[in-house]
């Protein structure tokens, strides 16, 4: 790619147009993701390009494409939570990844209490980014209504919690099923008396989980639930509880890996062994956790980095439409929104599977 100087003339649409022999709306095509160009002038196009170091001006591709060129990533957890939990970075890496080979700038916000969420939702509607992806969101609170309603197009990660009529696409795993194959396990093992270590119910993947194990221990003792909250600590502390209730616990759900690792720390502390006295399985199959739990953990494994990128390819799907819709029918939008929220896309559930390990 040439260098170029201080004071030298950056190269033109028209440059790039003379120097690959097509027209400037061809180039102008090519370079701003348009469809209906043949592969070797697209070639030809791109070789020009390089050749002269041209960079497109995103101010004026914007005003024709009707796009910002950037997403906004909320997750709605605070800080401490996005950065001591494994899933986020693993979910945020595979949205980054796929946002990057889309030449797309990935804006992230995240949640510190109630009153963020007026102002992410004020953002949303003032037209700085093209869409919106929003995982760990809670049904309890307003913030998943709020970026339902917004003006720009929105995928969430899990199954959302919404009242009737705000319908947004999603992606998600399949936590019910996961939970009932991880449950199923620990039955064909002949465990009799098993625990479920449950996330907060505040999230439908926690009550997914639930629901799971509940499939299969139809009328499991109530004493052999009890609640964390997606934490290590909770995950001991829970364990010690199910221990109080029921000495004779003989197997143990948890519906994270985090969890699962705090509860093999209480049981190493009780002198319990795993998995001769107890069973363990978790939940997501994290490396980070995995390879740092005695003994090695049996879980659960979901793509999370997969759905991560699954949710940026229908957030495109749902801004390609909105595009065609708006071009099609000539209406003028300044702020780019699409006639609906999840117009053109249907959510996607992703398949889990059960990797056996050493705790059960």
């Amino acid at each position: 790619m040439p260098e170029l100087t201080e004071g030298s003339p950056r190269p033109t649409l028209e440059a790039v147009a003379a120097r690959a022999g097509v027209s400037r709306a061809t180039v102008s095509r090519v370079v701003n993701g348009g469809e209906g160009v043949r592969r070797p002038l697209v070639d030809r196009v791109r070789k020009a390009v390089q050749e002269l170091g041209y960079v497109p001006n995103h101010a004026a591709r914007s005003l024709v494409t009707r796009r910002h060129g950037a997403v906004a990533v909320i997750i709605a957890e605070p800080e401490f939570r996005i950065f001591s939990d494994p899933f986020f970075e693993k979910q945020v890496r595979g949205i980054s990844r796929e946002l990057t080979a889309r030449d797309t700038q990935l804006v992230l916000l995240w949640v510190e209490g109630t009153g963020d969420h007026e102002r992410i939702a004020r953002y949303l509607d003032a037209g700085h980014v093209d869409g919106a992806l929003a995982f760990s969101l809670h049904s309890d609170d307003r913030l998943p209504a709020l970026i339902a309603r917004s003006r720009v197009p929105v995928v969430f990660g899990g199954r959302p919690a919404l009242e009737p009529g705000l319908a947004v696409p999603f992606v998600d795993c399949d936590n019910r099923g996961g939970a009932r194959a991880a449950v199923q396990h620990l039955v064909s093992l002949g465990r009799r008396r098993i625990g479920h270590i449950a996330g907060p119910r505040n999230q439908t993947s926690a009550l997914d989980r639930i629901a799971g194990y509940q499939d299969v221990l139809v009328d499991a003792d109530p004493a052999l639930l009890c609640q964390g909250d997606f934490t290590s600590a909770s995950g001991a502390r829970a364990m010690a509880e199910l221990l109080e209730r029921r000495p004779d616990l003989d197997a143990v759900f948890a519906a994270n890996d985090l969890m699962a690792a705090g509860a093999l720390r209480t049981l190493r502390d009780h002198g319990i062994r795993v998995p001769e006295d107890v069973a363990v399985v978790g939940f997501d199959d994290m490396d980070a956790v995995v390879r740092d739990t005695v003994p090695a953990l049996t879980t659960v494994r979901q793509d999370i980095e997969g759905m991560g990128r699954l949710m940026v390819r229908l957030l495109m799907r749902v801004l390609d439409v909105a595009a065609h819709t708006a071009s099609a029918s000539g209406a003028e939008s300044v702020s780019g929104a699409a006639p609906a929220p999840g117009a053109g896309a249907a959510s996607v559930i992703t398949p889990t599977s059960l990797v056996r390990r050493v705790s059960a």
